[in-house]
């Protein structure tokens, strides 16, 4: 009767820690930012375009998680990004005091004269409540002119990574076991 108070109240003890550390962790962000506007580069050819400049850069629809809420049509800010050699970028866009810190990029192929498609990995935050989150960036652009100094539409989206779950699945592995402790101390004497 001694052992199952002692793993009761272990076990209490394990439930409360983890609601404590639950509580005092961050929300953290998820979901998928869809964003759209207008790109000019560097060059008139995407097959040798490095870097590129932004402007009229828009929330789109269906966005999930974190950014489920925000307005279609809402201002997005976007810095100069410098793709091919992959840079770091901080603040590559910011929207809704949620920002994206690019730490690096990789220039899918195949890459023409009027198609690009980028991808790379950095670091989401956003106002205090929630942690700074992995994510991951992509973003095309086509055109079919070519000329000189032409802007090229493209779009992109931003996904928040997983997350981990702060230990409650540890603590949930002890709770059970000493679940299964306490039942064979009752009923292992038969």
């Amino acid at each position: 009767m001694k052992l199952v108070k002692t793993l009761m109240v272990g076990l209490a003890a394990m439930v409360i820690a983890g609601g404590f550390a639950l509580s005092a962790k961050a929300t953290p962000i998820t979901g998928m930012l869809n964003i759209a506007g207008t790109a000019n580069f560097n060059t008139s050819s995407l097959a040798t375009a490095g870097s590129a400049t932004f402007t009229d850069v828009l929330v789109l629809g269906g966005n999930t998680g974190t950014f489920a809420g925000f307005a279609v049509g809402t201002p997005v800010v976007m810095a100069s990004y410098t793709f091919d050699p992959s840079t770091i970028t901080n603040g590559l866009w910011s929207v809704n005091g949620f920002t994206f810190n690019l730490t690096s990029s990789v220039v899918q192929t195949p890459r023409s004269a009027t198609f690009l498609s980028v991808s790379g990995t950095g670091i989401i935050t956003g106002p205090a409540g929630f942690d700074a989150t992995p994510g991951v960036w992509a973003f095309t652009s086509q055109n079919a002119g070519g000329h000189p100094h032409d802007t090229f539409s493209f779009s992109a989206n931003t996904e928040g990574g997983a997350v981990p779950d702060g230990g409650m699945t540890l603590a949930l592995l002890g709770a059970g076991l000493m679940g299964l402790a306490a039942f064979r101390a009752k009923f292992g004497k038969v």
